[in-house]
């Protein structure tokens, strides 16, 4: 993907942060990108989160387990499971332009804006590609658990690698996906109110440390720069004003009770 005269993409390599605030950042970058400025594609990582899907029961949920091992839990606006995204062991990353950008057919979409991210596990030497057939749920719940979708869940042979979802909000398009870089099966699975076995995770999914001897800094920086390469974006970063929006968000919607138990915008 190229620039044209009215489209301008920065790529933000993002810092650890809460989950709260991740997801804040992207509702923040949509609003920007809808209102005239640049878009954006990034990578960032999370501080231990579990973050559930929009349609998710909280019930689902063992939040004594998350307070024990001091796993964060926020709701995304993409619908599946829920995600334990590990401070180490998650890779993620989001594309956020406006909603004309691209087609409206869904599937033609994500097929668009996967390409970076597959093209980012071949650097990596990982054989990652679109599942070719649906795999049965183990566990509704959990998105790496859940039936793998050969539209837009990504696997090396049958385990799965990589989630990826999208919505349209604030007249933008969001694409994020989490990849797995390394496994962390005991606290992805114990994260939830059911008798999981670690097994059963490291049956269903591998990850980058598993199919090659890639250090993270590494995974990062190629998945960085695949994302760049496609949409011929220029280093950038948050403005202080997007900062300062997404702390708000991040307080009042996305760390709120409302929002994490009960899917109610107290924002609005």
């Amino acid at each position: 993907m190229t620039n044209s005269a009215t489209e301008s993409w920065r790529l933000i390599v993002d810092s650890h942060r809460s989950g709260a605030m991740q997801m804040a950042l992207e509702e923040v970058a949509a609003e920007t990108a809808a209102t005239g400025g640049p878009w954006t594609v990034r990578v960032y990582s999370w501080d231990s989160t579990l973050s559930l899907g929009y349609r998710q029961d909280i019930a689902t949920v063992d939040r004594a387990y998350c307070d024990r091992n001091e796993i964060a839990v926020t709701r995304r606006p993409t619908g599946g499971g829920g995600i334990y995204h590990d401070a180490y062991g998650d890779i993620s990353y989001s594309v956020v332009a406006p909603e004309d950008a691209f087609p409206s057919d869904l599937m033609t979409c994500y097929e668009q804006l996967c390409q970076p991210v597959l093209a980012g596990f071949e650097q990596m030497g990982v054989p990652a590609a679109f599942a070719e057939r649906d795999h049965e749920s183990i566990h509704e719940p959990s998105c790496y658990l859940r039936g793998i979708n050969p539209a837009h869940d990504i696997v090396v042979g049958e385990r799965k690698i990589s989630g990826n979802a999208q919505y349209r909000q604030r007249e933008a398009v969001i694409q994020h996906g989490s990849l797995s870089y390394a496994l962390t099966p005991e606290r992805h699975t114990g994260a939830f109110a059911a008798d999981l076995s670690p097994a059963t995770f490291t049956d269903r999914v591998t990850a980058i440390a598993a199919e090659t001897t890639l250090d993270r800094t590494a995974a990062v920086e190629t998945l960085a720069s695949t994302l760049g390469e496609w949409a011929d974006a220029t280093d950038g970063g948050w403005t202080d004003a997007e900062l300062d929006q997404a702390r708000r968000l991040a307080k009042n919607k996305y760390a709120a009770d409302a929002w994490v138990a009960d899917r109610t915008d107290p924002t609005d």
